[in-house]
């Protein structure tokens, strides 16, 4: 919007500013050109142009030169210049139904500093508001994110915003702007938008220093948090890569992880391995290969179990390196599936 001061003006913004500043019987006469989306977009701008800084009004006037000798050019705009304007324009039937959906658009642009926010914080921004003020601020959001943040809200709470919003007939602009505003003032304190915010904990980030860790830590580790906190442990556990998740990776990307292995380290993470990760491995190894893979378990012979964990590490550990690299993709148990 103009009012916000930006650094340059767009298309629409310069239209508004030319047609505030002619006559509106010629400022109809233009209008009458544009198609009703371009002329509901135009009547935004005018109602958004409360006051224009002098200097913009001035350098998007100079852009045409017939009107660039006018001395006093018009900073006022308003709902009024707006509803004079397309009335000249389309009659007062047309320009009605065309305020109607400006109306519409603009109380919807209101509440586009939540769009981007966490839905937790929206949750707590809104608690204590009564439902019917909740129901309006969600009816206004993106569909994806008012699902997340009715989600997100008390379980008590919930149910009425939800049938509020079922019932809620029309509400004025004049009430959405006040329900925005308030909100807007408040939000500073409470909600940041998720790209200005960094994750720097969470289960996800202690998996990943884990299958980074050693086999001595990580078993460690693991028995501490199950000691302290069983479920934490059982979640982490869940999300760990492990050496039979390379079943889970398409042929190529196994192919990419087994190019980085030593045929050494291989044989020694297969000693004992379940039938369907060997079977994948052997599917993605060259000939020559799976020949030197079968000479190297031929000669293994027992081995300690520390040695197969050792060596299972190292391959989860690479694993782990080309997925932060965005070289291959791991298929977590709580992703979506593939369908044919």
């Amino acid at each position: 919007m103009i009012g916000t001061q930006p650094a340059t003006l767009t298309g629409a913004q310069k239209a508004a500013l030319v047609l505030m500043n002619l006559d509106q019987a010629a400022a109809a006469q233009v209008m009458q050109q544009f198609s009703e989306a371009e002329s509901e977009e135009i009547a935004a701008e005018i109602i958004a142009l409360q006051r224009v800084d002098r200097r913009q009004a001035e350098a998007a006037l100079e852009e045409f030169h017939a009107l660039a000798t006018r001395a006093e050019p018009r900073t006022h705009g308003g709902r009024n210049a707006a509803i004079g304007l397309l009335e000249a324009s389309f009659g007062s039937e047309r320009a009605a139904g065309v305020m109607s959906r400006v109306a519409s658009s603009m109380a919807g642009r209101a509440f586009e500093f939540l769009d981007e926010a966490d839905p937790a914080q929206v949750a707590l921004l809104l608690d204590g508001e009564l439902p019917q003020t909740v129901a309006v601020v969600l009816a206004h959001l993106r569909t994806e994110q008012a699902s997340r943040v009715l989600a997100a809200l008390k379980p008590e709470a919930r149910t009425d915003v939800a049938q509020c919003i079922a019932t809620m007939g029309t509400v004025s602009p004049e009430a959405t702007r006040v329900v925005a505003e308030t909100l807007r003032s408040r939000a500073g304190s409470v909600v940041a938008p998720t790209d200005q915010r960094t994750a720097i904990g969470g289960v996800q980030p202690l998996v990943d220093i884990i299958n980074r860790s050693s086999v001595a830590a990580e078993r460690a580790l693991l028995e501490e948090l199950d000691e302290r906190d069983p479920e934490l442990a059982a979640e982490v556990r869940s999300r760990m890569l492990t050496f039979t998740d390379i079943v889970k990776l398409e042929a190529r990307d196994v192919q990419q992880v087994l190019r980085g292995v030593d045929v050494a380290t291989l044989a020694l993470a297969m000693k004992g391995a379940p039938e369907p990760t060997r079977e994948v491995i052997r599917a993605n190894l060259s000939e020559r290969n799976i020949e030197a893979l079968d000479e190297e378990a031929a000669v293994l012979g027992a081995v300690r179990l520390s040695r197969v964990e050792e060596a299972r590490s190292e391959i989860v550990r690479a694993i782990r390196d080309l997925a932060t690299e965005g070289k291959i993709t791991v298929q977590r148990s709580d992703e979506d599936q593939y369908v044919d």
